[in-house]
């Protein structure tokens, strides 16, 4: 395929759209508030209105706005909470202006829109996610064309490292440094794995990005294994993800179909292939080391670094591992520059993050801001603030890895330094708003529950650590705890932090400590007098 063969593809994608676009959100949030009643609502309404001359009607992927679905947007108007019974009077009114369609009509507006800045998401909710003609209409794939055919590996690098984009994943670490560490090993043969392994309570931003734009995924790959020297590239995604998966392999198919995947792509030297691997649901898979294991068939524990992935990963070989986001950040980088990208957020976190806003919080939903933004803004602006007039108390950021944030501090901005400043991390993106009714006690027990069910149990301090700092919670709870009792949970947490092999033991007492450090007058009360 040449350049000139994806232009028309695009020119015949847009100029066969129909005068007016119904769209409506059909990823896995929307499906659970009955999307698909309300397409096939909207088409029985376009039939009986004989407008399927005129009116397009779209499946797109995740619109954003998840607490007020199901979500209809007719040439730019924004329908929500959409039920079957409303599909009808939103196709009349676009024949009749004197029609008030009975769903709440949305404003783009709002500042949980207004505020956000979409990179990663630029495509969410407008295209259909399992059309590639859709994906090539805006652009898809003409980024890897213009590295192939315009760029060496070593100036596809370069552009990455100049952005300064850092691993969405959690830990922050310089892609463009990663990326040029797996370059310059020796070996003949690469790989290149998307760690779509996204485990987090309350977490769905990489669920939302592969059910809305698997494409974009696919080409990011691409471009980094051209920059790396790679031929082959795993997805690894976990199985509770089955639309993810389904869009996944469809996308894939497509890509392949259209030589886009394969052999000699754009009739280039450049071969690379692609695979879908489907974990278990084992939260330490998130872990590099951890998920190599488990695509080689092995149980998934970690093992202790060096040598990392980059060195040493898929079988042995020199091994690239990005997360979902982060290679979703690659199409636009290479599109429009390096220097672009990290003129946005702050001096050491460039561009921008995706959150999942969740929680005890008026507006639920996937938002996209420059790093820097601060958390008052997202929490009390986008968000809304808490529910039922209740006070906002903390912030959870980073899930089992990360910690709370009080609401004297929401004026802190979000990035990698000042969050881990605060004894908290960014991790994959998960933001849950937590009210004035939560015990931070028990969110620390929640917390401290998930991550001792999840040990790998290879390692002694996680391993046991994890389930002594679930009990002398619970012992604290239950209001039978000393202040020697609370000292030793410090100590205990202290210990597990600085001695477990791997992430998930190095952050599971997080929680704990964060609580201490900024709530510790409700550990105070529970204590026995």
């Amino acid at each position: 395929m040449e350049l000139h063969e994806l232009q028309a593809i695009a020119l015949e994608t847009v100029n066969s759209r129909k005068p007016i676009r119904v769209l409506y959100c059909n990823a896995a949030g929307c499906q659970s508030s009955g999307a698909a009643e309300v397409a096939k609502a909207l088409e029985d309404a376009i039939v009986s209105q004989r407008l399927k001359e005129k009116v397009d009607l779209c499946a797109v992927g995740c619109m954003r706005f998840c607490g007020r679905g199901c979500l209809v947007d007719v040439n730019g108007k924004l329908y929500e909470n959409v039920q079957p019974e409303d599909a009808y009077l939103i196709i009349l009114a676009l024949q009749n202006s004197q029609v008030n369609p009975t769903a709440p009509e949305g404003d783009y507006n709002h500042p949980f829109f207004a505020l956000q800045m979409p990179v990663v998401l630029e495509n969410s909710g407008k295209i259909d996610p399992e059309k590639i003609e859709d994906y090539i209409a805006v652009g898809g794939y003409q980024q890897l064309y213009h590295v192939l055919h315009e760029m060496t590996p070593e100036e596809v690098v370069k552009e990455i490292t100049i952005s300064g984009l850092r691993g969405r994943g959690g830990g922050g670490y310089p892609t463009g440094l990663k990326w040029a560490t797996v370059a310059k090993m020796p070996n003949e043969q690469k790989y290149v794995v998307c760690n779509a392994d996204e485990g987090d309570p309350g977490a769905f931003m990489d669920r939302s990005v592969l059910e809305s734009d698997p494409h974009r995924i696919i080409e990011g790959m691409a471009i980094a294994a051209y920059a790396v020297g790679a031929n082959e590239g795993y997805i690894y995604v976990r199985a509770e993800y089955p639309l993810a998966i389904a869009r996944l392999q469809k996308a894939i198919q497509q890509a392949k179909r259209k030589d886009l995947l394969g052999t000699q792509i754009f009739d280039s030297l450049f071969d690379f292939k692609v695979e879908i691997r489907v974990g278990a649901g084992a939260f330490v898979c998130g872990e590099e080391t951890a998920l190599i294991a488990s695509i080689e068939g092995k149980r998934g524990n970690p093992t202790p670094r060096p040598p990392y992935p980059a060195q040493s990963g898929l079988w042995g070989s020199p091994t690239l591992i990005n997360n979902v986001e982060t290679f979703a950040s690659v199409v636009p980088i290479i599109r429009q520059g390096g220097t672009w990208y990290s003129s946005i957020g702050t001096a050491t976190s460039k561009g921008t993050k995706v959150f999942a806003l969740t929680g005890k919080v008026q507006n639920t939903g996937l938002i996209e801001v420059p790093m820097g933004t601060t958390i008052r803004q997202i929490v009390m602006e986008m968000g809304g603030g808490v529910t039922d007039n209740a006070q906002v108390k903390a912030v959870q950021t980073g899930g089992p890895s990360g910690g709370c944030i009080p609401f004297e501090l929401f004026d802190t901005p979000v990035d990698y330094e000042s969050l881990r400043e605060l004894g908290t991390m960014m991790g994959s993106g998960g933001m849950i708003v937590i009210d004035e009714d939560t015990n931070m006690v028990g969110l620390a027990r929640f917390y401290m529950e998930f991550c001792r069910g999840e040990t790998c149990g290879k390692c002694i301090p996680c391993r046991t650590g994890t389930v002594q700092l679930y009990q002398m919670l619970t012992k604290i709870l239950n209001g039978e705890a000393t202040e020697k009792d609370l000292q030793a949970l410090r100590h205990l947490s202290e210990m597990v932090k600085a001695t477990s092999l791997c992430g998930l033991g190095q952050t599971a007492p997080n929680p704990v400590l964060s609580t201490l450090k900024y709530f510790e007058n409700e550990y105070q009360e529970l204590l026995k007098v």
